[in-house]
């Protein structure tokens, strides 16, 4: 019991699986200092909903004022060199159900079950300031996703997203141009 109870406290990872700390969530301020000692960096005012979950937390890094809602899955990896593979920047919001992934199975050997092959390297993902990554999108390893961007529901996104644009689909494509402007924004 000890073990398991050690395990949920020094985990590096946050959702409904570690019960001790997943509660926290629920209220704001004990719930941002459990994601303050979890991430790499959490910024302030941002808030991760109960419902989501995060792995390999230390290797996350959130901005101020982000929004990371329920079911949403950040997926980083422990492998590879020890940095950040996941940054989401200043005044992100995320959907509820969204999936980052920064790795990926090898699957180029036919002749052996994808099981057995491992991982592909990994690839760091990043959400620039002001993004928007509406609900249940999936963002693949690689991928940055522009300041000030829109991101559809339901999209994959396999490639980059330019900065002050609106992409949706699957695989996601651009469907607009948004109007460009310069930060600092008074946001209220």
């Amino acid at each position: 019991m000890f073990k398991k109870i050690r395990y949920w406290l020094t985990a590096k990872r946050l959702g409904p699986d570690i019960p001790l700390t997943h509660p926290l969530l629920h209220s704001q301020r004990l719930g941002a200092k459990l994601c303050r000692r979890k991430f790499a960096h959490f910024g302030t005012n941002s808030t991760m909903r109960p419902g989501s979950y995060a792995i390999s937390t230390d290797r996350i890094s959130i901005g101020d004022s982000v929004v990371i809602r329920p079911a949403t899955m950040l997926f980083a990896s422990p492998h590879g060199e020890n940095i950040v593979n996941i940054t989401i920047e200043d005044f992100v919001s995320i959907g509820s159900g969204v999936h980052i992934y920064t790795s990926n199975h090898e699957f180029s050997d036919t002749t052996r079950p994808i099981f057995e092959q491992g991982h592909r390297e990994v690839q760091p993902v990043v959400v620039e300031k002001g993004a928007w990554i509406g609900a249940n999108a999936i963002i693949l390893p690689g991928v940055t996703v522009g300041m000030n961007s829109v991101v559809g529901a339901g999209s994959v996104v396999t490639k980059d997203v330019v900065a002050f644009t609106v992409v949706a689909g699957q695989p996601s494509r651009v469907i607009k141009q948004l109007k460009q402007y310069r930060y600092p924004v008074t946001i209220v």
